[in-house]
């Protein structure tokens, strides 16, 4: 059932993202998602970037008209959510890579949280295309985790994509455990690095996802649908059983290659 709440607060995090912050009760864990709707317009899958207590919040990234006007909303304005659906991450590994591209930050930093205030260790490789869209730095040093920090252009950390420090680091180092989100090439490679050291990666994989309930076969991942069966999957069963990181789908659930 979809529930209609206020905006209580907006944050611009990078040029092209935004946070909103709304009330929200239901309990969730960190990689789950919620469908947001606005008012005459389209659902989004959006997974939260704040799950704790009644305050949860999604951070949103310009790409389609939809995500735009979500962008363009202010404090007061209404939205609906249903949700949370889907599985999120194990948080009892005690040393995790923690690999994020882009907005996938936006999944990875909850999870992170909760696992530093239990007592795990994190390392972050954080990658975007220039220094003014890296999401989330200063939280993920605010955990007291070690922020290792990739940009396409150069702009800030390393020069490239933030899987070369992601391969260095895990050769680097042991970990008990990969924790990924970006564009899927990105995760697989991060995947196949982590498959090399004998550390388990966990993946959290994006599809078009219309219903979130399994019926409207959108968000289907071979045998899986992202909505049920993710978004978080442990990326073995992703290389055995389906087409991860080399297609992805259109809106219309078409099969496209990369």
């Amino acid at each position: 059932m979809r529930t209609v709440v206020p905006v209580d607060e907006t944050a611009e995090e990078t040029p092209s993202t935004v946070t909103l912050r709304f009330r929200y009760a239901p309990e969730a864990v960190p990689g789950q998602f919620v469908m947001l709707w606005m008012p005459g317009d389209d659902e989004l899958p959006m997974s939260l970037s704040y799950t704790e207590g009644a305050s949860k919040g999604v951070t949103v990234k310009a790409m389609g008209d939809t995500s735009r006007k979500v962008l363009s909303l202010r404090r007061g304005a209404l939205i609906g959510v249903r949700g949370p659906y889907g599985h999120g991450f194990d948080l009892t590994p005690r040393r995790v890579l923690v690999v994020a591209g882009g907005s996938g930050a936006a999944v990875l930093a909850p999870a992170a949280e909760l696992a530093s205030r239990r007592g795990s260790r994190l390392t972050v490789a954080l990658g975007a295309t220039t220094d003014s869209e890296l999401l989330f730095a200063g939280r993920f040093r605010a955990m007291d985790a070690e922020v290792v920090i990739a940009t396409d252009d150069g702009s800030a950390g390393e020069h490239g994509f933030v899987t070369a420090p992601a391969a260095r680091l895990l050769e680097e180092r042991p970990f008990d455990a990969v924790w990924t989100c970006g564009p899927e090439v990105m995760m697989a490679k991060v995947a196949q690095s982590a498959r090399a050291r004998g550390v388990p990666a966990f993946c959290s994989v994006e599809r078009h996802m219309k219903c979130a309930l399994g019926m409207c076969d959108a968000c289907a991942l071979g045998p899986y649908h992202v909505c049920l069966e993710g978004p978080v999957f442990e990326a073995e069963r992703l290389f055995a059983e389906t087409e991860f990181g080399r297609f992805h789908r259109d809106a219309s659930g078409r099969r496209q290659p990369g």
